[in-house]
Protein backbone atom coordinates (compact mmCIF):
# COMPACT_ATOMS: atom_id res chain seq x y z
CA UNK A 1 0.00 0.00 0.00
CA UNK A 2 1.48 3.31 -1.06
CA UNK A 3 1.45 6.65 0.71
CA UNK A 4 -1.32 9.12 -0.25
CA UNK A 5 -0.31 11.81 -2.74
CA UNK A 6 -1.27 15.25 -1.49
CA UNK A 7 -3.28 17.87 -3.35
CA UNK A 8 -3.15 21.60 -2.58
CA UNK A 9 -6.37 23.15 -3.84
CA UNK A 10 -6.95 25.50 -0.90
CA UNK A 11 -3.29 26.46 -0.77
CA UNK A 12 -3.41 27.48 -4.43
CA UNK A 13 -6.61 29.42 -3.83
CA UNK A 14 -5.05 31.30 -0.90
CA UNK A 15 -1.97 32.05 -2.96
CA UNK A 16 -4.06 33.68 -5.66
CA UNK A 17 -5.65 35.81 -2.95
CA UNK A 18 -2.23 36.74 -1.53
CA UNK A 19 -0.93 37.84 -4.93
CA UNK A 20 -3.46 40.69 -4.94
CA UNK A 21 -2.17 42.30 -1.74
CA UNK A 22 1.38 40.99 -1.06
CA UNK A 23 4.43 41.35 -3.36
CA UNK A 24 4.98 37.95 -5.01
CA UNK A 25 2.24 36.51 -2.81
CA UNK A 26 4.95 35.07 -0.59
CA UNK A 27 8.20 37.00 -0.65
CA UNK A 28 11.78 36.07 0.18
CA UNK A 29 13.22 32.57 0.28
CA UNK A 30 9.81 31.07 1.13
CA UNK A 31 8.35 32.31 -2.13
CA UNK A 32 7.73 29.95 -5.04
CA UNK A 33 9.80 32.18 -7.33
CA UNK A 34 13.07 31.65 -5.45
CA UNK A 35 14.09 28.34 -6.99
CA UNK A 36 13.70 25.96 -4.05
CA UNK A 37 10.13 24.95 -4.95
CA UNK A 38 10.31 23.21 -8.32
CA UNK A 39 7.81 22.19 -9.50
CA UNK A 40 5.66 24.59 -7.50
CA UNK A 41 2.68 22.25 -7.79
CA UNK A 42 4.42 19.78 -5.48
CA UNK A 43 4.56 22.18 -2.53
CA UNK A 44 1.98 23.71 -0.21
CA UNK A 45 2.20 27.49 0.09
CA UNK A 46 0.54 28.07 3.46
CA UNK A 47 0.45 26.31 6.82
CA UNK A 48 -2.47 25.99 9.23
CA UNK A 49 -0.86 24.69 12.42
CA UNK A 50 2.19 22.88 13.78
CA UNK A 51 3.18 20.65 16.67
CA UNK A 52 6.30 18.68 17.45
CA UNK A 53 8.02 17.53 14.28
CA UNK A 54 4.98 18.22 12.07
CA UNK A 55 3.05 20.97 10.39
CA UNK A 56 -0.30 20.86 8.62
CA UNK A 57 -0.93 22.90 5.49
CA UNK A 58 -4.03 24.89 4.51
CA UNK A 59 -5.52 21.74 2.95
CA UNK A 60 -5.05 19.69 6.13
CA UNK A 61 -2.11 17.65 4.84
CA UNK A 62 0.40 16.66 7.53
CA UNK A 63 4.16 16.88 6.90
CA UNK A 64 7.17 15.55 8.75
CA UNK A 65 9.13 18.78 8.61
CA UNK A 66 12.85 18.77 7.81
CA UNK A 67 13.00 22.54 7.33
CA UNK A 68 11.97 23.35 10.92
CA UNK A 69 10.78 26.84 9.91
CA UNK A 70 14.23 27.14 8.27
CA UNK A 71 15.94 26.44 11.58
CA UNK A 72 14.12 28.00 14.57
CA UNK A 73 12.28 24.81 15.51
CA UNK A 74 14.94 22.87 17.41
CA UNK A 75 12.94 21.30 20.25
CA UNK A 76 9.66 20.79 18.39
CA UNK A 77 6.87 23.16 17.46
CA UNK A 78 4.93 24.41 20.51
CA UNK A 79 7.40 22.89 22.95
CA UNK A 80 5.51 22.90 26.28
CA UNK A 81 8.42 24.05 28.44
CA UNK A 82 9.33 26.96 26.20
CA UNK A 83 5.71 27.98 25.65
CA UNK A 84 4.98 27.86 29.39
CA UNK A 85 7.91 30.17 30.14
CA UNK A 86 6.80 32.55 27.40
CA UNK A 87 3.18 32.54 28.62
CA UNK A 88 4.20 33.33 32.20
CA UNK A 89 6.29 36.27 31.02
CA UNK A 90 3.50 37.48 28.71
CA UNK A 91 1.17 37.74 31.71
CA UNK A 92 3.69 40.08 33.35
CA UNK A 93 4.54 42.06 30.23
CA UNK A 94 6.40 41.89 26.96
CA UNK A 95 7.30 45.11 25.13
CA UNK A 96 7.60 47.67 27.95
CA UNK A 97 9.17 51.12 28.18
CA UNK A 98 11.95 49.80 30.43
CA UNK A 99 13.48 46.39 29.67
CA UNK A 100 12.70 43.37 31.81
CA UNK A 101 15.36 41.86 34.04
CA UNK A 102 14.82 38.69 31.94
CA UNK A 103 17.25 40.37 29.54
CA UNK A 104 19.99 40.16 32.16
CA UNK A 105 19.10 36.57 33.00
CA UNK A 106 19.26 35.65 29.33
CA UNK A 107 22.59 37.40 28.80
CA UNK A 108 24.09 35.70 31.85
CA UNK A 109 22.93 32.31 30.60
CA UNK A 110 24.48 32.89 27.19
CA UNK A 111 27.77 34.02 28.74
CA UNK A 112 27.77 30.85 30.87
CA UNK A 113 26.90 28.66 27.85
CA UNK A 114 28.80 30.03 24.86
CA UNK A 115 32.55 29.53 25.12
CA UNK A 116 33.57 32.75 23.35
CA UNK A 117 30.94 34.98 25.02
CA UNK A 118 31.81 37.62 27.62
CA UNK A 119 28.62 39.59 26.84
CA UNK A 120 25.42 39.42 24.78
CA UNK A 121 23.48 41.98 22.72
CA UNK A 122 19.93 41.15 21.62
CA UNK A 123 18.02 41.94 18.44
CA UNK A 124 15.41 40.11 16.33
CA UNK A 125 16.84 38.65 13.10
CA UNK A 126 20.08 36.95 12.15
CA UNK A 127 20.82 39.82 9.80
CA UNK A 128 20.49 42.29 12.67
CA UNK A 129 23.41 40.72 14.49
CA UNK A 130 25.62 39.97 11.50
CA UNK A 131 25.26 43.64 10.56
CA UNK A 132 26.09 44.69 14.12
CA UNK A 133 29.15 42.44 14.07
CA UNK A 134 30.48 44.12 10.93
CA UNK A 135 29.73 47.59 12.32
CA UNK A 136 31.57 46.70 15.52
CA UNK A 137 34.58 45.31 13.63
CA UNK A 138 34.88 48.46 11.53
CA UNK A 139 34.43 50.72 14.53
CA UNK A 140 37.01 48.84 16.58
CA UNK A 141 39.69 48.55 13.90
CA UNK A 142 38.92 51.79 12.01
CA UNK A 143 39.26 49.78 8.81
CA UNK A 144 36.79 49.24 5.96
CA UNK A 145 37.38 45.90 4.25
CA UNK A 146 35.55 42.67 5.09
CA UNK A 147 36.61 39.19 3.91
CA UNK A 148 33.89 36.71 2.92
CA UNK A 149 34.18 33.08 1.85
CA UNK A 150 32.52 32.40 -1.49
CA UNK A 151 29.16 30.71 -1.13
CA UNK A 152 28.35 32.68 2.02
CA UNK A 153 24.99 33.88 3.25
CA UNK A 154 24.91 36.46 6.06
CA UNK A 155 21.49 38.04 5.56
CA UNK A 156 19.94 40.50 3.13
CA UNK A 157 21.40 43.85 4.19
CA UNK A 158 23.12 45.73 1.31
CA UNK A 159 26.62 44.86 2.57
CA UNK A 160 25.78 41.13 2.22
CA UNK A 161 24.66 41.37 -1.42
CA UNK A 162 26.34 41.30 -4.84
CA UNK A 163 26.84 44.25 -7.16
CA UNK A 164 24.39 42.93 -9.77
CA UNK A 165 21.50 42.49 -7.29
CA UNK A 166 18.56 44.90 -7.78
CA UNK A 167 18.87 48.03 -5.66
CA UNK A 168 22.48 47.40 -4.61
CA UNK A 169 24.96 50.21 -5.16
CA UNK A 170 28.62 49.77 -5.93
CA UNK A 171 29.38 51.64 -2.72
CA UNK A 172 27.48 49.02 -0.69
CA UNK A 173 29.94 46.27 -1.59
CA UNK A 174 33.04 48.22 -2.56
CA UNK A 175 34.98 46.96 0.46
CA UNK A 176 34.02 43.30 0.20
CA UNK A 177 36.73 40.75 -0.57
CA UNK A 178 35.85 37.18 -1.61
CA UNK A 179 38.04 34.14 -0.96
CA UNK A 180 37.39 30.45 -1.76
CA UNK A 181 36.35 28.37 1.23
CA UNK A 182 39.15 26.31 2.83
CA UNK A 183 41.80 28.16 0.79
CA UNK A 184 44.06 29.46 3.54
CA UNK A 185 46.86 30.28 1.11
CA UNK A 186 44.62 32.66 -0.83
CA UNK A 187 43.36 34.18 2.41
CA UNK A 188 46.92 34.87 3.52
CA UNK A 189 47.64 36.47 0.12
CA UNK A 190 44.58 38.72 0.50
CA UNK A 191 45.80 39.87 3.89
CA UNK A 192 49.20 40.68 2.41
CA UNK A 193 47.63 42.54 -0.53
CA UNK A 194 45.44 44.57 1.85
CA UNK A 195 47.84 44.97 4.75
CA UNK A 196 46.35 47.05 7.55
CA UNK A 197 43.01 47.49 5.74
CA UNK A 198 40.96 44.43 6.72
CA UNK A 199 38.50 44.94 9.57
CA UNK A 200 37.07 41.44 9.78
CA UNK A 201 36.73 37.96 8.41
CA UNK A 202 33.12 36.77 8.58
CA UNK A 203 32.17 33.15 7.98
CA UNK A 204 29.79 30.35 8.78
CA UNK A 205 31.48 27.63 10.87
CA UNK A 206 31.38 25.37 7.82
CA UNK A 207 30.14 26.04 4.32
CA UNK A 208 26.45 25.23 4.48
CA UNK A 209 25.25 27.23 1.52
CA UNK A 210 22.48 26.49 -0.97
CA UNK A 211 22.67 24.81 -4.39
CA UNK A 212 25.96 23.08 -3.54
CA UNK A 213 27.31 20.27 -1.40
CA UNK A 214 28.18 21.45 2.09
CA UNK A 215 31.87 21.46 3.03
CA UNK A 216 33.45 21.06 6.44
CA UNK A 217 36.60 23.00 7.36
CA UNK A 218 39.86 21.39 6.32
CA UNK A 219 42.11 20.05 9.05
CA UNK A 220 43.71 22.98 10.86
CA UNK A 221 41.97 25.58 8.69
CA UNK A 222 40.22 27.44 11.47
CA UNK A 223 43.28 27.41 13.71
CA UNK A 224 45.34 29.08 10.97
CA UNK A 225 42.61 31.64 10.31
CA UNK A 226 42.41 32.41 14.02
CA UNK A 227 46.17 32.94 14.22
CA UNK A 228 46.18 35.19 11.12
CA UNK A 229 43.39 37.36 12.53
CA UNK A 230 45.11 37.63 15.90
CA UNK A 231 48.47 38.57 14.32
CA UNK A 232 46.88 41.28 12.15
CA UNK A 233 44.44 42.57 14.81
CA UNK A 234 41.52 41.60 12.58
CA UNK A 235 38.15 40.69 14.08
CA UNK A 236 37.03 37.10 13.47
CA UNK A 237 33.24 36.85 13.16
CA UNK A 238 31.39 33.52 13.14
CA UNK A 239 27.89 33.55 11.72
CA UNK A 240 26.29 30.78 13.78
CA UNK A 241 22.75 31.85 12.91
CA UNK A 242 21.98 28.60 11.09
CA UNK A 243 24.23 26.03 12.81
CA UNK A 244 24.25 27.49 16.32
CA UNK A 245 23.38 25.01 19.14
CA UNK A 246 22.89 22.14 16.68
CA UNK A 247 26.57 21.14 16.79
CA UNK A 248 27.64 22.39 20.21
CA UNK A 249 25.81 24.36 22.91
CA UNK A 250 29.08 26.22 23.51
CA UNK A 251 29.03 27.48 19.92
CA UNK A 252 30.17 26.04 16.60
CA UNK A 253 33.56 27.73 16.96
CA UNK A 254 34.06 25.66 20.10
CA UNK A 255 32.98 22.54 18.19
CA UNK A 256 35.68 23.14 15.57
CA UNK A 257 38.35 24.01 18.14
CA UNK A 258 38.90 27.77 17.88
CA UNK A 259 37.58 31.00 19.39
CA UNK A 260 35.57 33.64 17.57
CA UNK A 261 35.81 37.30 18.54
CA UNK A 262 32.14 37.82 17.70
CA UNK A 263 29.53 35.09 17.21
CA UNK A 264 26.00 35.54 15.87
CA UNK A 265 22.98 33.48 16.96
CA UNK A 266 19.33 33.48 15.99
CA UNK A 267 17.41 30.50 14.64
CA UNK A 268 17.55 27.91 17.43
CA UNK A 269 18.03 30.47 20.19
CA UNK A 270 14.43 30.45 21.47
CA UNK A 271 12.63 27.67 19.55
CA UNK A 272 10.78 30.06 17.27
CA UNK A 273 10.32 33.10 19.48
CA UNK A 274 11.79 36.09 17.69
CA UNK A 275 15.15 36.97 19.20
CA UNK A 276 18.75 37.00 18.00
CA UNK A 277 22.00 37.61 19.85
CA UNK A 278 25.49 38.87 19.15
CA UNK A 279 27.96 37.49 21.68
CA UNK A 280 31.56 38.57 21.89
CA UNK A 281 34.82 38.87 23.72
CA UNK A 282 35.44 41.48 26.35
CA UNK A 283 37.76 43.68 24.26
CA UNK A 284 34.85 44.49 21.93
CA UNK A 285 32.24 45.32 24.57
CA UNK A 286 33.00 49.03 24.79
CA UNK A 287 32.96 49.32 21.00
CA UNK A 288 29.47 47.82 20.83
CA UNK A 289 28.38 50.08 23.69
CA UNK A 290 29.33 53.09 21.58
CA UNK A 291 27.28 52.14 18.51
CA UNK A 292 23.85 53.59 17.76
CA UNK A 293 21.94 50.41 17.01
CA UNK A 294 18.47 49.45 18.22
CA UNK A 295 14.98 48.38 17.18
CA UNK A 296 11.39 48.86 18.28
CA UNK A 297 10.93 45.31 19.65
CA UNK A 298 14.47 44.26 20.45
CA UNK A 299 13.95 44.37 24.22
CA UNK A 300 10.71 42.33 24.27
CA UNK A 301 10.70 40.14 27.36
CA UNK A 302 8.68 37.15 26.12
CA UNK A 303 11.39 35.96 23.68
CA UNK A 304 14.00 36.35 26.44
CA UNK A 305 12.00 34.05 28.71
CA UNK A 306 11.52 31.60 25.84
CA UNK A 307 15.25 31.69 25.08
CA UNK A 308 16.15 30.92 28.67
CA UNK A 309 13.79 27.93 28.72
CA UNK A 310 15.07 26.72 25.35
CA UNK A 311 18.75 26.81 26.29
CA UNK A 312 18.13 25.24 29.68
CA UNK A 313 16.18 22.40 28.07
CA UNK A 314 18.82 21.85 25.39
CA UNK A 315 21.38 21.56 28.18
CA UNK A 316 19.30 19.05 30.13
CA UNK A 317 18.83 16.92 27.03
CA UNK A 318 22.42 17.12 25.80
CA UNK A 319 20.70 18.01 22.54
CA UNK A 320 23.59 18.19 20.04
CA UNK A 321 24.45 14.52 20.65
CA UNK A 322 20.82 13.48 20.16
CA UNK A 323 20.50 15.45 16.93
CA UNK A 324 23.74 13.94 15.66
CA UNK A 325 22.42 10.43 16.30
CA UNK A 326 19.07 11.16 14.64
CA UNK A 327 20.89 12.64 11.65
CA UNK A 328 23.12 9.60 11.24
CA UNK A 329 20.14 7.25 11.30
CA UNK A 330 18.28 9.34 8.74
CA UNK A 331 21.33 9.60 6.49
CA UNK A 332 21.95 5.87 6.51
CA UNK A 333 18.31 5.12 5.71
CA UNK A 334 18.05 7.60 2.85
CA UNK A 335 21.31 6.50 1.24
CA UNK A 336 20.29 2.84 1.48
CA UNK A 337 16.90 3.61 -0.12
CA UNK A 338 18.64 5.41 -2.97
CA UNK A 339 21.09 2.58 -3.55
CA UNK A 340 18.24 0.07 -3.63
CA UNK A 341 16.88 1.85 -6.71
CA UNK A 342 20.24 2.51 -8.34
CA UNK A 343 20.60 6.16 -7.36
CA UNK A 344 23.55 7.98 -5.84
CA UNK A 345 22.33 10.21 -2.98
CA UNK A 346 25.01 12.48 -1.55
CA UNK A 347 24.51 13.70 2.04
CA UNK A 348 26.95 16.40 3.09
CA UNK A 349 27.45 18.72 6.04
CA UNK A 350 26.83 17.75 9.65
CA UNK A 351 24.15 15.16 10.48
CA UNK A 352 22.10 17.74 12.41
CA UNK A 353 22.27 20.25 9.53
CA UNK A 354 22.63 18.33 6.30
CA UNK A 355 22.42 18.85 2.55
CA UNK A 356 20.95 16.37 0.07
CA UNK A 357 21.86 15.99 -3.60
CA UNK A 358 21.03 13.27 -6.05
CA UNK A 359 23.99 12.80 -8.36
CA UNK A 360 23.54 11.16 -11.75
CA UNK A 361 21.90 7.74 -11.72
CA UNK A 362 24.33 5.42 -9.97
CA UNK A 363 23.95 2.61 -12.49
CA UNK A 364 22.25 1.53 -15.67
CA UNK A 365 21.29 -1.97 -14.55
CA UNK A 366 17.62 -1.22 -15.21
CA UNK A 367 18.40 0.25 -18.61
CA UNK A 368 17.79 3.82 -17.43
CA UNK A 369 19.93 6.49 -19.08
CA UNK A 370 21.80 8.87 -16.74
CA UNK A 371 19.69 11.87 -15.78
CA UNK A 372 21.14 15.30 -14.99
CA UNK A 373 21.21 15.46 -11.20
CA UNK A 374 19.79 18.97 -10.90
CA UNK A 375 16.41 18.05 -12.37
CA UNK A 376 16.51 14.50 -11.05
CA UNK A 377 16.96 15.82 -7.53
CA UNK A 378 14.04 18.22 -7.91
CA UNK A 379 11.82 15.38 -9.12
CA UNK A 380 12.74 13.22 -6.13
CA UNK A 381 12.12 16.04 -3.63
CA UNK A 382 8.73 16.68 -5.26
CA UNK A 383 7.76 13.02 -4.81
CA UNK A 384 8.80 13.20 -1.15
CA UNK A 385 6.82 16.34 -0.43
CA UNK A 386 3.69 15.06 -2.17
CA UNK A 387 3.81 12.10 0.24
CA UNK A 388 4.20 14.14 3.41
CA UNK A 389 7.96 14.60 3.87
CA UNK A 390 8.74 18.31 3.74
CA UNK A 391 12.12 19.03 2.16
CA UNK A 392 13.17 21.74 -0.27
CA UNK A 393 15.34 21.65 -3.34
CA UNK A 394 18.91 22.88 -2.99
CA UNK A 395 18.78 24.06 0.65
CA UNK A 396 20.21 22.35 3.70
CA UNK A 397 17.85 20.68 6.15
CA UNK A 398 17.34 20.76 9.91
CA UNK A 399 16.50 18.27 12.64
CA UNK A 400 14.60 18.85 15.88
CA UNK A 401 14.27 16.99 19.15
CA UNK A 402 10.62 16.03 18.54
CA UNK A 403 11.56 13.96 15.46
CA UNK A 404 11.03 10.34 16.49
CA UNK A 405 12.55 7.08 15.30
CA UNK A 406 9.14 6.27 13.83
CA UNK A 407 9.23 9.56 11.89
CA UNK A 408 12.64 8.66 10.52
CA UNK A 409 11.43 5.18 9.54
CA UNK A 410 8.43 6.73 7.78
CA UNK A 411 10.73 9.16 5.97
CA UNK A 412 12.89 6.31 4.69
CA UNK A 413 9.83 4.35 3.60
CA UNK A 414 8.52 7.37 1.69
CA UNK A 415 11.98 7.83 0.15
CA UNK A 416 11.86 4.23 -1.09
CA UNK A 417 8.52 4.90 -2.78
CA UNK A 418 9.70 8.25 -4.15
CA UNK A 419 12.80 6.70 -5.70
CA UNK A 420 10.61 4.02 -7.29
CA UNK A 421 8.43 6.78 -8.75
CA UNK A 422 11.45 8.26 -10.55
CA UNK A 423 11.67 5.19 -12.75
Amino acid sequence: MGFPVYQYEKSAEEYRRALKVIPSGIYGHLGPAEGCFVPVTAFPFFSDRARGAYFWDADGNRFIDYMCAYGPNILGYNDPDVDEAAAKQREKGDCITAPSIRMIDFAELLVDTVASADWAFFAKNGGDVTTLAVLAARAHTRRKKIVFFKGYYHGVAPWTQKIDYPGILEEDVANNIYVPWNDYERLAEVFEENRGEIAAVISQPYMHGNFTDNQLPAEGFWQKVRRLCTDTETVLIVDDVRAGFRLDLAGSDHFFGFQADLICFCKALANGYNVSALCGRDFLKNTVSGLTYTGSYWLSAVPFAAGIACIEKMKRLGLPKLLHEKGLKLREGLVAAAQKHGFDLRVTGMPALFYLRLADAAGDSAGKPPTPSFMLHQRWIAEMVRRGIYLTNHHNHFLNYALSDEDIDTTVAVADEAFAALG
